[in-house]
């Protein structure tokens, strides 16, 4: 208590001036002490905001800043994403997992590689006169992209937009991300291709597709080549040497060609020679190996054609139509020098009509196919009737005739057959000169399809999903044949798949062999000579006639199948 009073006692002596200054500094220092500290808090603020500006220099632009705030989803490759979510102690946040993975997807190649899909989003980006392009090729799933205004479904469609002055190609500055060797793939069974981006250079006249090279590939070899034939049938050595080849090569901008033409779409080269007169052909090595090849550009993209039929062309153009806006170029009789910025030479193709979720960009189906198919022919129905909710309408068979091979001999006494069971009957036959749009509109309109085997069966394309299909085997061990040909592929694209296999008495060829012979005894004999030894008998000589007792059950599980 002492000290208390003394410590009162010596305070009132102090001046207030000398108070007040001591009181200042006090505060003075305080504040020093706060801005020191607190400065460690301050200073990582521009290093997050450095994170999210472009890699390379390149000015953002509405679509690039879209793609920063929203990145392609998934992480760089499989290893990567699991040391991020599965190691605690990792110091880096959300924000920064996400800010690294944009800044090495602007750094990476334009073409993504989706290791557990197979997919392959095409980005292509380039840059002329300073100026970025940057055209996103990637197809969400039912986004239909509206065409320009200036863009036409025929003759010389080129936009102008998409036509770039022949003297900018080859500027680049050095900011532009570096160029690669083109991708060029043998291994496949069916099909070579080669993929380019860049600077690509196409002379259709002398088949040539030169890449020119840059000094950001260092020194490539200056003769390095790949030659190619862009029909994908290449295990059918026989077809294969009617089909043009085309060569890749690299070449220096001092002798590559100079361009005539430049667009800033991409092309693609595919030939439709082979066998396409066949409807089974012109799907399984042309429309389907290009379907999978060109929809992911949804209409943006040029197709040079090598081997032209202009008939062919005429005959599909409502499938062409719908996969490009532009002018297709005969690629043999074109003398200019096209110039693009991403080509790809050649077509996947995986198995006769079949496509691969896995391997196809986009993860595309045959279900896709079909739909896409309805589309391109304005087809009313995407399903079948369905009996429960219509039992007074009767649903529509369809037979596919055959007037050459494979006949069906009794095809009067089926068409009765099916109308007593509640039918209504159909016969179309597929002819050569037959316009594809007026058949398809006929297949699409009926819910179940009968035929021999053959390749008018091919127009269970046009069929709408979950109708049913009936295929009738002839006799000679072709089951195999017929599944491969069109039961599975029938399956893929979500059709109700039945088969029938005749007995020896369904077969005309009791009239033409005895009994005893190897025709009945050991087809596999005929097989094990080749094609044309087993076709001679079994798909040319052979016709049909049904036995109605045992077909009728078929029928009957027909209409089953649509209640």
């Amino acid at each position: 208590m002492v000290n208390e009073k003394e410590f009162v006692r010596n305070i009132g002596r102090i001046e207030p001036r000398s108070l007040s200054l001591g009181l200042l500094v006090g505060c003075f220092l305080a504040l020093m002490t706060y801005i020191s500290t607190s400065d460690r808090y301050i200073n990582p603020l521009p290093t997050v905001v450095s994170r999210l500006t472009p890699a390379h220099g390149v000015p953002t632009t509405p679509m690039e800043e879209h793609k920063m705030k929203s990145p392609p989803p998934g992480p760089r490759n499989a290893i990567e994403e699991n040391q991020l979510s599965s190691d605690p102690s990792n110091p880096k946040s959300d924000l920064f997992k996400k800010n690294d993975v944009i800044e090495e997807r602007w750094k990476s190649s334009s073409i993504i590689h989706d290791g557990a899909s197979g997919r392959k989003d095409a980005v292509s980006t380039q840059q002329l006169e300073s100026k970025n392009i940057i055209e996103d090729r990637h197809e969400e799933d039912g986004d239909n992209r509206v065409p320009d205004k200036n863009s036409s479904a025929t003759g010389d469609s080129t936009k102008q937009e998409d036509i770039i002055n022949p003297t900018q190609l080859g500027e680049r500055s050095e900011d532009v991300k570096p160029q690669r060797k083109p991708m060029c793939d043998f291994s496949s069974p069916r099909s070579d291709f080669c993929k380019m981006e860049g600077d690509v250079r196409i002379h259709g006249r002398s088949s040539s597709v030169v890449f020119v090279t840059s000094n950001q590939m260092g020194n490539p070899e200056p003769n390095e080549s790949w030659r190619l034939k862009t029909y994908p049938r290449k295990f059918d050595k026989t077809i294969m040497e009617k089909i043009r080849e085309v060569s890749v090569k690299l070449s220096s901008s001092i002798d590559a060609p100079r361009c005539t033409l430049s667009y800033s779409i991409p092309a693609i080269v595919f030939s439709v020679g082979g066998y396409t007169g066949n409807i089974y052909h012109a799907f399984s090595d042309a429309l389907i190996p290009l379907f999978i090849t060109s929809r992911q550009f949804n209409g943006e993209v040029q197709l040079l054609v090598t081997n032209t039929q202009h008939w062919w062309e005429h005959k599909y153009r409502h499938v062409l139509k719908k996969l490009t806006r532009y002018e297709i170029i005969d690629f043999e009789n074109d003398d200019q020098v096209r110039c693009y910025p991403h080509v790809i030479v050649g077509l996947e193709s995986h198995e006769d009509l079949v496509i691969d979720p896995s391997r196809a960009p986009n993860g595309y189906s045959m279900v896709d196919f079909t739909k896409f198919l309805r589309s391109g022919y304005s087809l009313d129905r995407d399903l079948p009737i369905k009996m429960g909710e219509h039992p007074e309408k009767k649903p529509r068979l369809v037979i596919i005739d055959r007037h050459l091979t494979r006949r069906l001999t009794n095809v009067q006494e089926i068409v009765k057959m099916a109308k007593k069971l509640g039918f209504e009957v159909l016969r179309a036959e597929a002819k050569f000169e037959t316009a594809v749009d007026e058949f398809a509109r006929i297949i699409n309109s009926c819910d179940v399809m009968i035929g021999v085997h053959g390749a008018g069966l091919t127009n269970m394309f046009f069929l709408p999903m979950n109708a049913v299909f009936i295929q009738i085997v002839p006799w000679g061990r072709l089951e195999g044949i017929a599944k491969y040909d069109y039961g599975d592929p029938a399956r893929n694209m979500k059709l109700q798949y039945m088969e029938y296999s005749i007995t020896e008495e369904e077969s005309t060829l009791i009239d033409m062999y005895p009994r005893d012979h190897p025709v009945f005894k050991d087809p596999m004999s005929f097989h094990r000579q080749g094609w044309i030894a087993m076709g001679k008998v079994y798909l040319v000589e052979q016709n049909v006639k049904l036995n109605l007792r045992r077909f009728r059950p078929v029928l009957l599980k027909a209409l089953k199948l649509l209640h």
